[in-house]
């Protein structure tokens, strides 16, 4: 395996030396680390392919440390080899049962060193591969044969063997995240991962630590997750305004530091983002960074609403009939033609989503082989009342929510004295100029107001 990396963990500066020089001259990428934190530090930051891990060290013993990165799930990805120069056999069963690759003997000689690192390169790449197949999951086409679908298709498709990021726009449940997939899974990238992050919802603290991890923590951050493959961020517009300039020079740099850290970490990622909220709102307003709109709108896509190709409501109805048949084990129905011609004129409010609970619930709780028009009516009524209830303010989300209220509450104040904003700030407790600021955000004209 050309340029794969490896770890020399020892506490002896000589075997640390003898064995990046062997290793070197190999052609390897050495590191070298003389105790646990080193180590833990080092398998962070540079990711070995094969860690060559001392058992007997000062702080924290090779073991130890062994069991610290497998309770953790960090040797999926490579092997470890432990050496000692007073092992057993009991101390060579323990480390193969917490999941070392080897177990080789000081002193280590030349041969048996590099064929068993040879071999324990060849297990790490077999195991990155099968944890490939295991996460890929199968490819999934935009289904619909509507004029709009297949020239989105045609657009998705020329875009995948390109690296910019893609900016992706539509309405809730319309089908963002299966693009979102599709994109990746056509890509240069397929085999590398698709990271989900939403953070509609979250504090800016959480958005934070989400993506960008903490120095310290075993645990990866998204970003570096996402390293060789897709980053794919929901929600975009909910994101904090610190947070996506921080983001924004992450990309640019295509590296970022860890929160408590100081070292940049390189990392290789693909970003595709996601909104509901109308673009050229999102950035007038302030809720998206004119700069990091730019950064991503290399290649802008508009996901339709359903209710704008419902041509396509007939072969969606199929396919997820199908998906819960074959997958929920639930009874095959069929559609009549009377129900699919209701289903068509249908708004649907809920896009793609709404189809898709409509096709569950009518499988679970209807009889008989086909599904008329007159079950399909109070399933509609059923899920056009929960869309309205879903308008209620305690239904929106956090960021959403607060907007509407400041919005009626401000315009409310407006209008008890007729449309004076020296007054509003005196009454509401906010500096005259920071309630200006807050109107225009809100799209609020204080002369529309007026009684």
């Amino acid at each position: 395996m050309s340029n794969a990396h490896i770890l020399v963990v020892d506490d002896e500066p000589d075997i640390r030396a003898i064995m990046q020089e062997i290793l070197e001259d190999e052609g390897y990428q050495v590191s070298v680390a003389e105790h646990a934190e080193a180590a833990r530090q080092i398998r962070r930051e540079k990711r070995p392919d094969v860690i060559l891990l001392d058992i007997w060290m000062p702080d924290t013993d090779g073991i130890s440390l062994l069991k610290e990165w497998c309770d953790n799930g960090l040797i999926n990805d490579c092997s470890v080899i432990m050496m000692s120069g007073h092992g057993t056999v009991e101390t060579a069963v323990e480390a193969t049962k917490l999941g070392a690759y080897d177990f080789i003997e000081k002193p280590v000689t030349t041969s048996k060193l590099l064929i068993t690192l040879k071999r324990a390169l060849e297990m790490a790449s077999l195991q990155r591969e099968n944890q490939g197949l295991k996460k890929r999951s199968p490819i999934v086409e935009p289904l619909g044969h509507s004029e709009v679908i297949q020239q989105l298709r045609e657009q998705v498709k020329r875009l995948t063997q390109h690296k910019m990021s893609v900016l992706i726009n539509g309405e809730s449940g319309s089908g963002r995240t299966l693009f979102a997939r599709y994109i990746h899974q056509q890509s240069l990238r397929r085999d590398g991962p698709f990271v989900n992050v939403r953070v509609a919802g979250m504090s800016p603290e959480n958005q934070v630590l989400e993506l960008f991890g903490v120095e310290g923590s075993p645990a990866p951050a998204r970003l570096e997750q996402a390293n060789r493959g897709t980053l794919y961020i929901k929600d975009i517009a909910d994101m904090d305004d610190a947070v996506q300039s921080r983001l924004l020079n992450s990309l640019e740099s295509q590296s970022f530091t860890r929160n408590g850290g100081s070292e940049a970490i390189p990392i290789d990622v693909r970003i595709i983002a996601a909104t509901a909220y109308p673009i050229d709102k999102a950035v007038n307003n302030g809720r998206l960074r004119e700069d990091l709109y730019y950064y991503l709108n290399i290649i802008p896509i508009h996901i339709p609403p359903l209710r704008d190709h419902c041509e396509d409501v007939p072969e969606l109805l199929d396919f997820y009939v199908n998906v819960f048949v074959n997958q929920e084990n639930l009874p095959y129905r069929k559609f009549s033609v009377a129900a699919q011609n209701r289903l068509r004129n249908y708004t649907w409010p809920g896009n793609v989503r709404e189809l898709r609970n409509l096709v569950q619930r009518l499988l679970i709780l209807g009889n008989g082989l086909s599904i008329e028009a007159d079950e399909v009516e109070p399933i509609l009524n059923i899920q056009r009342n929960n869309n309205q209830r879903a308008t209620s303010i305690y239904d929106l989300p956090l960021r959403e929510a607060r907007e509407q209220f400041e919005r009626d509450y401000l315009e409310h104040q407006l209008q008890e004295v007729d449309g004076n904003v020296s007054k509003v700030a005196n009454r509401v407790g906010l500096e005259r100029t920071h309630l200006y600021r807050k109107l225009r955000a809100l799209d609020i004209d204080p002369k529309q107001t007026k009684k």
